[in-house]
């Protein structure tokens, strides 16, 4: 069972938690007569859908998204996983440090959110890849929208790039990042080959949004499911962009050749609106020749990683993760398609498993 924690003014968590309330005995309610978002799915896992779905609604329909970002934040949702590490800020950002490190690798994370969003859940997302990875963790600030427009975001992830790597080496160094934080992840990649600068080590992209404009059938077919909708998605590329000064082709990692640049390794959800771009991606840039994988389990939503202990997919999720960091070899698994060119284990292989 999921626990809760409240942050901010009280108005906003109280409002938070009637909602949260309210779409639980919805559930429940269905549930007992047999209506299921998805058959396989416990109650557990679509309230928390349906309640995110509604906290990201409430705050990017709000006429301030300042106070939006504030009802989002209000309220959060957790696993009783427990994460042992500390935290503390240094000039790169906020730093997560596991108690146990089994790696001299460090994590660059970017956090998710759309670009818009971030707050706890960012910080208990970065906690437990700090934990799981058993590695240092260190998450930017990076300036968010629609307050500002892109390039910002491209420009603190260099510069946080640039003094992370003034005391750790590039090649001891894993860019990571979900969703949004993913995109800035492949961005940042993609920018440092432009000026002729080192990789990083790896690139590890979770549920990533690969293109700012509606790609892909999942976009639509997968509303159902997902915590993250398609017109969501398609005002976080407005927010990123409103006047269409650089344009879809400029902001997208799919439109671009990832060949030559650092490994990366792709997980994606089957029931996640991102799941056709993201296998696109992974397809293309194998073709282009880069050194690319993707894992996809059927069953899961947009950040079902966050989910940990909860359900197995997300566990074996983060064992994955955690391997990649270290970096070990990732062998095929049953029933998870991988898209791949050169330095992960295997053939390429193009099966999609995914259940209706």
């Amino acid at each position: 069972m999921p626990k809760i924690r409240f942050h901010g003014p009280l108005r906003h968590s109280i409002r938070s938690m009637a909602a949260l309330n309210w779409i639980a005995m919805a559930v429940y309610a269905g549930h007992a007569f047999g209506r299921k978002m998805a058959p396989d799915w416990d109650a557990n896992m679509e309230i928390g859908i349906r309640f995110w779905r509604h906290q990201f609604t409430t705050a990017m329909k709000h006429q301030d998204i300042r106070k939006g970002r504030a009802i989002y934040d209000s309220l959060q949702t957790i696993t009783n996983d427990v994460y042992e590490v500390e935290t503390h800020a240094g000039p790169e950002g906020l730093w997560f440090t596991p108690r146990t490190s089994t790696t001299d690798r460090v994590l660059l994370y970017f956090h998710g959110g759309g670009y818009t969003f971030g707050g706890p859940n960012a910080e208990r997302f970065a906690a437990m890849l700090a934990h799981h990875a058993g590695a240092r963790l260190c998450m930017p600030a990076y300036r968010r929208t629609p307050e500002h427009l892109h390039p910002a975001q491209l420009e603190d992830a260099r510069s946080a790039w640039a003094l992370l790597t003034g005391s750790v080496s590039p090649g001891k160094t894993v860019v990571i990042g979900d969703s949004a934080g993913a995109h800035l992840a492949l961005s940042l990649i993609e920018n440092l080959a432009n000026g002729g600068e080192t990789q990083p080590v790896l690139c590890i992209a979770l549920c990533p949004w690969v293109d700012s404009a509606e790609r892909g059938e999942s976009m639509r077919t997968n509303d159902h499911f997902d915590l993250v909708q398609g017109w969501m998605a398609l005002k976080f590329g407005e927010w990123l962009d409103p006047e269409g000064r650089y344009g879809r082709e400029a902001l997208s990692p799919i439109f671009k050749d990832y060949s030559g640049l650092a490994p990366i390794y792709l997980q994606a959800g089957g029931r996640e609106i991102f799941r056709d771009p993201a296998l696109e991606f992974a397809r293309v840039q194998a073709d282009n020749g880069a050194d690319v994988m993707l894992d996809l389990w059927d069953d899961m939503p947009h950040d079902f990683q966050a989910y940990d202990s909860m359900f197995a997919s997300s566990t074996q999720a983060l064992e994955r993760i955690r391997t990649a960091v270290h970096g070990g070899t990732l062998r095929p698994l049953t029933g998870i398609t991988r898209v791949k060119a050169g330095t992960f284990a295997g053939e390429i292989a193009d099966r999609v498993d995914l259940k209706a």
